[in-house]
Formats: C-alpha cells, structure tokens, sequence
C-alpha cells in the first residue's frame, strides 16, 4: 500500500532534465498524461489486490457496525417509550415538592437551635451579670470587675463607659445587653470611687491626708482597700479613681512643701487583732514664717521623698504598676511647681555663681533617683527628666533670665527717657564757652572715628552701657550662653529702631531739640557698632567669633539719622517759603500796608532761622550744623532774590523798600553768617563744598541785588560787562528783565539791553 501514499514527483516522469520552470513542449505533455495513465492503473492493481487479500477483516468489521446501528435504534426506541410513560403520568412535581419541604423543615429546625442557643447564651450572659452584681453588693469588688472584663468581650465592646450604638440590622436585644453591662459598669465604677473616698479623706483645717485600709460602705464591713485598689486596676480605671486622691494630695501635700509653707508629720494606727495598720496619717504641719522663709532644696526633696514613700507604703501597697498611675497622675504638676517655685530662683544671676549652682543640680538628679526607685517616674522614660534636664540646663535658663532682664531694661531705659537737656544748656554760646560748658552736660560724647563731639539722649548713652557690658561678659561666658548674650546685645540694639521712632512720631513732625537727640543718637549708635567688631571679636569664643556680626547694624542707623535730619530739614524749609509766601512776591512795597507785610515776612523768616539755629547749634555736630544751616540759608536767599527779580514793573520807590528789606534780612541774619563764611573748607567733601559755594553765590547774588536796586543804568550794564554780575550768578534774561522793571524805555535803555545781547553773545 505504499504505492498510494507516495508523492508523484512529475518531473521524475518526464524524459528531459530541463529546469522546472521551463514551459512544457507538446511530446512532453503526451509522455505526461501517458506515463500518469500507467501509474493510475498500477495503484488500482495495488488496491484490488489488498482488498482480496484482507477480505475476511473488512467483512467482520462490517458486522459489528451493523450490530451498533441496531443497538442503537432499539435504545432510542426504549427512551422514547420512557419519555412517554413519564409524560402520561408527572411524577417529578411530588418529588420537587417533597425535596423542598424537606429543605424548609432542615432550615427552620436549624433557625429555631440557633435561636435556642442565642437565648441560651444571652441568658447566661444575664446570669452572669447578676453574678457580678451580687459579687459586687457582698464585697467580692475583683470577682465583679474580673466578671465584667468578661462580659465586656462577650458582649462586643471597645469602650469602658459608653454604649455603643448597634450596628443596623443586629438584634435590638444586642443594644440591651450593652446597655446592661455599660449600668453594671457605672455602678461598680461608682462604688468603687465612693471607696476611694472613704478610705482616702482629707481634713482641710487639720491639714491631714487619712489613708484607712479597712472600710465599712453599703452595709459591707471589712472591705481593705488593696481590695478596691485590685478592683480598679482590673476594671481599667485604676487612673480615674486615683485622680481625685492625686489631685488632693498635691494640693494639701505636695503644694505646701514646695512653697514651703508646712512640714509633714506621719503617724500609724496598727489593728491589734490582725496586727496590721489600720490607718495612715499624713499630717501637714505649718511653717512658724511661711511669707519669709527661702526654699531650701535639700530639706525640700527630702519631705517630698517622704510623703510619696508615704504613698508608695500606704496607699499603693509597694505595687509598681499602681505607684507608676499615681506618679503618671502627679509628676506632671510636681515637677512645674518645683521648677516654678524653686528652681527657676535659684538660677544664678551672675555667671560667676553658676558653678554654685552644681549642688543644686546633684541634689535635684538623687531626687529623681529616689523617686524612679520608688517607680513614681518611670526609669525608661526620658520626658520624665523634666528636673535634672532642668539643671543640666542651667546655663541656657541663665542667659535666658539675663536676656529678658537686658531687653527689658534696655525697653524700660528707652520708654522712659524724655528726649530732652537742661534749659541752660540750650542757649547761644561762643565757641569757647560752648566747649567749656559740654564737658559738664553727662551726655556729651566724642564720636569713635571722628574727632567731633556732640550731645546724645541719656537712653542711648545707657543703652550702649548695656550693650558694652553684655558684649564683655560675652568674653567670660561659656559659647552657648554667650552666644546667647550676643544675639542679645544685637537685639537691645534693635529695640531702639523700633521703639523710639514711635514713641517720638510727634516731635520728628516738627522743629524741636528731641529730633536732634535721635538723629545724633543714631549717629552715635552707628559709630560705636561699627567699633564692637575691633573692641570685642577677638576675644569671644571661637564659636561666637564665627557667628558675632555688627557691620549690618550700622548703615541702619546712620541711614535713620539722615532721614531724621533730612526730614527736620525740609520742615525748616517748608515753614520758611511759607513765610515767604506772604510776602505776596513782594509786590508794590512802595505802599505802606505791602511793606508792613513784607517786612513782618522777613522778620517771620529770621525768626524761623534763629530757632533753628538756637535748637541745633548746640546739639549738632559742628560740620553737620553748618551743612545743614548752609542748605536752609542757602534756599531763603535764592527763593527772596528770583521773588524780587521776577517783579516786571518797580517805582522808584519801591526799590528803596526792596533794598532795605533785603539789608534787614542781612542785619538780622548777620550773627550767624559770619561764622559760616568763616569756616575753613579744608578736608571737608566734595559735595559740602559744592552746597557751600551754592549758598555763597545766593548770599553775593542778594547783596549784589540790593545794590542793584539803587544804581544807575549805565553801572549794571558796566557791571555785567565786566562780569561781575555773572561772577554773582546772574543770567543775562535776569538782568534784562531787571532793566526792564526799574527803567522807562528810552535810547540809553535800549543802548544797554542791546549791549547785555551782545557781550552774552560774545
């Protein structure tokens, strides 16, 4: 049979080994179909023959499919009558029916055992909280608690007093029970804190704590309180019926030592029949001088020690766990006392005392020893710590004490300082008795990188006082505090900034001495900060050193000052062109009534100008005096000559008001303007030196204009020509429009207005 499984390879059947994607020629495709002729009649030989030999074996297979079909038939024909059977007669409902009954009665008869077994626990549940209140009523205190530490898991329960809400679609007789153990609970609870009460009470005029370990309560005698004591610790509210006794305990006990205003005195009653102490007294015994007497930390510790081994004995029956509650609810309000009342005073006030003060400490860490074997403060606890780290702590509680007394010294000296000097100190002196009499006035200082001395407010000589002094124990104190001092001294600086500015809003609005002192304080200040750095940095210590920095202070305050001054200045100013303002530009003073108004305007403005002159020339810095006078002169000239050079019409007469107005400005202004144009300009900036030719200018350009005034044509135009008038900063349009106003129109005016062009020209 392999002849029929055989690929026909059809180029094997082809004479020709031509490629085989040549085409076929037509003898080729004749041999093909011959050659597949012959191949087609030896597989159908192939076939036959195999057939006739296995005859037998396709014969018995024959059979045996005939025999399945037959099968086959006659079982669909058995399904078919069962089919029919069940059709005529529906027997499946019944059996539906009863397999359903049978599922509803398994499931009611299961429903109806959970429920009895439901009952069957919620009635021992009852039962046990009847249990645990007859416990409770015949004295068994720990059986009631343990029984409800029981039931509080059974009945689903988180909290100790408050019921839970039941969850939606729970049975409402879950909300019944928690209700029931939640009243069982409040009951013991309340029986158990009246317990406390009775066996721990307090006599208020005795000042005596009674500690009773055997009490007699609802008809119960014989009830101990370490029974009671076990009963709240196994309740969980050991901490609640603790609390009141706590409380009670540090105010009638602890309080009293602290403040030292009693000592403690212990006695014990013993019961003869059991041989053990019945009651416990603490009594508190007052001081003979409470008001006078000084906490003595040694004495102090050591009554402390003895009433919480009071307690620890009497009260907490040696048991840890219970001391450790008690000590949770009191070490808190002990410690602070104890530091508020005594260790915080005993904090030295000089730095040489702090090694004084290692008593103290060691005093105050066996203290913390003593009650940490006691188990009143945990020993894994480190907040516990809260006195000796305290005491460790000292230097740091020390340069905060002095940091709050340093700034508030510095706030008290700047708030109450009145900015102001001695009446005859404020008065108009030569030169010689100027410097004669400063060195009297306490506040008179030389600045540090000028030669030039001036007087400064009694707040900022004090505060730099301080702040040298502060910056000098900066030298001796450990880093940590002294740097401390140092951001101190800095901040005592500061507070002058900020407070002055303030508190003087009032005198900086207007001329007066208490502007003066800030302007010059500051300059003061600027200075001397300037010089900390050279007078203290190298001998902080090395970690100060890196951090002390004062060169930013000082700009501040030397910009502070020139605001103040520049502000006092246009003030001056502002009140002078306001006096000047009713002379009207002086106009028609040829008049009576317009004189009289000039007049009074020019006496305003001296007025104005010795003022300034009485309240700053004592106080001021001579070069900063003279600037600042030159400046104020310097505007009151200019703005009085371009008044009168700006008038386009002037009477004969009226010249000769002007000229003398403009002399008795000079005759009243004479006394200060000889010592300003006498001053030497040498080493003095550049920018003072410009301002000062400007005013000397004004000065030659109002007397060249009151000589003006009363000169004839032919002279000004001489006088321009020869440039004396410019030499006095005159414009040629000044000095036409001048011509103009004083002299009619005529040839020879015209001559010389034609000669002032030209000679501008040239």
């Amino acid at each position: 049979m392999d002849v029929l499984f055989d690929t026909i390879n059809v180029q094997d059947l082809l004479s020709s080994s031509e490629s085989p994607s040549s085409p076929l020629s037509a003898p080729d495709l004749r041999l093909l179909i011959s050659r597949l002729d012959a191949h087609s009649l030896r597989i159908k030989s192939t076939v036959q023959s195999y057939l006739l030999s296995h005859h037998a074996d396709f014969s018995s297979l024959f059979s045996q499919c005939s025999d399945v079909v037959s099968k086959s038939d006659h079982l669909s024909g058995d399904i078919v009558s069962l089919l029919n059977l069940i059709s005529d007669q529906p027997i499946e409902a019944d059996v539906e029916r009863i397999i359903r009954e049978i599922v509803d009665k398994r499931r009611e008869a299961r429903e109806k055992k959970e429920i009895l077994d439901f009952v069957g626990v919620v009635l021992e549940l009852d039962r046990k909280f009847g249990v645990v209140r007859d416990d409770m009523k015949n004295g068994r205190v720990v059986e009631a608690a343990e029984g409800l530490r029981e039931l509080k898991e059974a009945v689903g329960l988180k909290g100790n007093s408050d019921a839970e809400s039941a969850v939606e679609g729970d049975p409402a007789v879950y909300g019944i029970l928690k209700k029931q153990w939640t009243d069982c609970f409040d009951e013991i609870q309340d029986f158990l804190l009246r317990c406390m009460e009775s066996a721990v009470q307090f006599e208020e005029e005795g000042n005596a704590v009674h500690v009773k370990h055997e009490l007699s309560i609802d008809g119960i005698d014989g009830l101990e309180l370490y029974t009671v004591l076990q009963a709240l610790n196994v309740a969980d509210i050991l901490d609640y019926g603790l609390g009141k006794v706590a409380d009670m305990i540090t105010k009638y006990a602890l309080t009293p030592i602290i403040t030292c205003s009693a000592t403690p005195s212990f006695t014990e009653e013993m019961n003869h029949e059991s041989g053990h102490v019945s009651e416990a007294v603490l009594k508190m015994v007052p001081s003979v001088d409470p008001k006078g007497s000084k906490v003595d930390g040694e004495i102090m510790y050591s009554y402390i020690v003895q009433i919480i081994e009071f307690v620890n004995k009497f009260l907490c029956f040696r048991d840890g766990s219970w001391m450790c509650c008690f000590g949770r609810l009191t070490w808190s309000r002990m410690s602070d006392m104890i530091i508020s009342n005594f260790l915080s005073k005993v904090v030295p006030d000089d730095a040489s005392k702090l090694a004084e003060f290692q008593e103290i400490r060691k005093l105050t860490i066996d203290f913390e020893t003593a009650l940490r074997e006691l188990m009143f403060i945990s020993p894994s606890d480190g907040k516990d710590e809260k006195l000796s780290k305290f005491a460790d702590n000292v230097e740091v509680h020390f340069a905060s004490r002095k940091k709050i007394q340093i700034l508030a010294k510095a706030r008290s000296l700047l708030l109450q300082c009145n900015f102001s000097l001695p009446q005859d100190y404020i008065t108009k002196k030569s030169g010689i008795n100027k410097e004669e009499h400063a060195e009297n006035i306490a506040n008179h200082v030389v600045l540090l990188f000028s030669s030039e001395k001036c007087v400064v407010s009694e707040a900022a000589r004090q505060l730099m006082e301080l702040v040298h002094q502060t910056l000098t124990d900066v030298c001796l104190l450990p880093p940590k505090v002294g740097l401390e001092f140092y951001h101190t001294a800095r901040n005592a600086l500061v507070l002058y900034e900020a407070i002055i500015p303030v508190k003087l809003q009032r005198q900086l609005d207007s001329i007066n001495q208490a502007a003066v002192l800030i302007h010059n304080d500051c300059l003061y200040l600027s200075q001397e900060i300037l010089g900390l750095a050279f007078e203290y940095r190298p001998y902080f210590p090395s970690s100060v050193k890196e951090l002390a920095v004062f060169v930013d202070l000082a700009p501040r305050f030397q910009l502070m000052a020139e605001e103040v001054l520049q502000r006092q200045v246009q003030l001056v100013i502002y009140n002078l062109n306001q006096a000047i303002d009713g002379a009207y530009g002086f106009q028609n003073t040829h008049q009576m009534k317009q004189f009289e108004s000039a007049k009074f305007c020019i006496d305003q403005v001296a007025f104005i100008v010795e003022k300034v002159h009485i309240i700053w020339e004592p106080l001021l810095l001579p070069s900063v005096y003279e600037q600042s006078m030159t400046m104020i002169l310097e505007v009151v000239f200019s703005r009085i000559a371009k008044e009168i050079l700006l008038l386009d019409d002037m009477a004969a007469e009226e010249t000769m008001q002007l000229q003398r107005l403009i002399q008795l400005l000079f005759e009243h202004l004479s006394s200060l303007l000889e010592p300003l144009l006498a001053v030497d300009l040498s080493g003095t900036a550049q920018e003072s030196v410009e301002e000062r030719e400007y005013f000397i200018l004004s000065i030659r350009k109002l007397r060249k204009l009151a000589e003006l005034l009363d000169m004839p044509l032919k002279l000004i135009t001489a006088a321009w020509e020869s440039g004396e008038l410019a030499d006095c900063n005159f414009t040629p349009s000044e000095v036409e429009d001048f011509i103009r106003a004083i002299f009619t129109d005529s040839p020879l005016r015209k001559e010389c207005l034609f000669r002032i062009e030209n000679s501008n020209m040239r």
